[in-house]
């Protein structure tokens, strides 16, 4: 099965050599969001739930380009660098996944690119 790369304007660059996002067959794979502003390419610091909110920002970005929404996503992985930030992390993922709700599993990481303190991947379906 072929796999079409995607990417958009609207969401980071990739800082290295991967995709945006990868779209084969139904599926969508979303690589890791962070919270860098797509419109000047600055990483964006500060608490954890405005940096969550600018990750689901640009994962929701990449997911128009490939014809799908926050809607169709099945499964998140959640990274954030400290366990404690879970519930604010939380509170704004709550916001965007509002019912029918993916499967997600949350991992403590020792660090994430440019020092953010969260990161967001994807699966979503095309239907």
């Amino acid at each position: 099965m072929p796999k079409e790369i995607i990417s958009t304007p609207n969401a980071p660059k990739a800082i290295g050599p991967y995709s945006q996002a990868v779209k084969s067959g139904n599926l969508i794979f979303v690589s890791g969001q962070i919270s860098i502003d797509p419109s000047n390419g600055c990483t964006m610091h500060g608490g954890v739930e405005s940096q969550t909110k600018m990750a689901l920002d640009n994962l929701k970005a990449v997911l128009e380009a490939a014809g799908s929404s926050l809607e169709k996503v099945v499964k998140t992985t959640v990274f954030l660098k400290r366990m404690e930030d879970f519930k604010f992390m939380n509170g704004v993922y709550e916001k965007y996944f509002t019912g029918n709700f993916p499967a997600r599993s949350t991992i403590q990481v020792a660090g994430l690119p440019k020092d953010v303190d969260v990161e967001i991947e994807a699966i979503a379906t095309l239907d």
